[in-house]
């Protein structure tokens, strides 16, 4: 077992089984993720123990020379390696393709990125077959407990009532809960106020370095006001035209803002389940901030405010539930897709669960004290 060191609090990631199986008979294996969900400290940890070679392309001598000469610089690693932080350098995939063509042994590259290169054109299609990939999400709520790797959506679809035992939970540490989030260095910081340094930190290194190296934007200023925006619209129906007029940007120049947002993991776009497969193309998305401590911080939510007020934010329960979901779903047995359900006359469901054989767990989040029989009208009607 690895035990993950954060300053210097110690956690679990539950990922880690499906990283060394992959690792036992893949080639190539990328472990994906927003910057500080854990991606370098679980790597490090990692190579560290199985002696790989660690390389991060934060290092300007490591990134100079992967950027002047990808196939010289992939040709000259022996053994097996890990490259973090590989969108950085684009080209260097189709070098790894190169190298693995010549070597299929397992295990000879571990990957981490920031950006998920499958909205990258033409990336993840160079290593088709050859590379598997692993999402690492910020700390589940299970992860920081330092509970057993329990997945809770594999559950749902048929384990036993008395697997497990759900603890109370009081408000003050639900509270706490939604507004710290999953980001480990936040989850270290007991004071809000270190914890907003860190947020206001983390985005402000994202646009000066990530942004920049994945797109040529205009006005660096308009994407941190644009996710100040999608924060204000998260657990919402995605409308592009809305959010036009309301940022004053044109819906192209939206659109691929917001793609490059999706990229770097910083929103998340929760797709239309419906009987017809034609018809899930066409039905609206729902946006999301995958994490529910951001999303606290941008609309300026603090435990006081939350404390006096009588009710919870649901588009901050319903956010924190959506991370929790696909924290679990990048570690289940299962291969499950994860929706929503809406129709025209506003019937929904926050989240439904589909695994590949069709079978559906419907998931609807209430962030009231009472639940009536009303409340079960969307799960009814799936």
């Amino acid at each position: 077992m690895i035990i993950v060191v954060y300053n210097p609090i110690m956690f679990t990631r539950h990922i880690l089984p499906l990283l060394n199986e992959a690792l036992a008979d893949t080639p190539v294996v990328l472990l994906n993720g927003a910057r500080q969900t854990g991606k370098s400290t679980l790597v490090q940890t990692l190579s560290a123990e199985n002696g790989r070679r660690y390389l991060t392309l934060d290092d300007h001598v490591t990134l100079s020379a992967a950027m002047g000469d990808p196939d010289g610089f992939i040709a000259g690693l022996g053994g097996t390696v890990t490259l973090d932080e590989v969108q950085r350098v684009p080209e260097l995939f189709l070098a790894i393709k190169a190298s693995i063509d010549r070597d299929r042994s397992p295990g000879r590259f571990l990957l981490t990125g920031s950006a998920n290169v499958l909205l990258l054109p033409g990336i993840a299609d160079s290593l088709a077959g050859r590379m598997e990939i692993l999402s690492l999400w910020p700390l589940s709520n299970a992860e920081m407990a330092g509970v057993p790797t329990i997945n809770l959506v594999d559950w749902l679809f048929d384990g036993p009532m008395n697997a497990f035992e759900i603890l109370p939970c009081d408000r003050t540490q639900l509270i706490e809960r939604l507004l710290c989030g999953g980001y480990p260095e936040v989850v270290s910081r007991s004071s809000p106020r270190r914890r907003a340094a860190w947020f206001n930190s983390y985005l402000q290194s994202i646009m000066q370095r990530d942004v920049r190296d994945l797109a040529n934007v205009e006005q660096l200023t308009e994407i941190p006001n644009l996710i100040k925006l999608l924060a204000t619209r998260s657990a919402s129906l995605l409308n592009f035209a809305e959010i036009s007029r309301s940022s004053g940007l044109p819906q192209t120049t939206l659109k691929r803002y917001f793609s490059l947002l999706e990229t770097l993991f910083l929103v998340y776009r929760l797709p239309a389940w419906e009987r017809n497969l034609g018809k899930r193309l066409v039905k609206a998305s729902k946006v999301y901030l995958p994490d529910s401590g951001m999303l606290a911080h941008l609309v300026e939510l603090s435990p006081e405010r939350l404390t006096v007020e009588a009710g919870l934010p649901g588009s901050l329960v319903e956010t924190f539930v959506l991370s929790e979901l696909l924290k679990y779903i990048a570690f289940s047995e299962r291969h499950l897709t994860l929706w929503h359900y809406r129709t025209q006359s506003n019937i929904e469901v926050d989240f439904i669960l589909e695994n590949r054989l069709g079978k559906l767990t419907g998931i609807e989040v209430k962030a009231s004290h009472s639940v009536g029989s009303k409340d079960f009208n969307g799960l009814r009607h799936l």
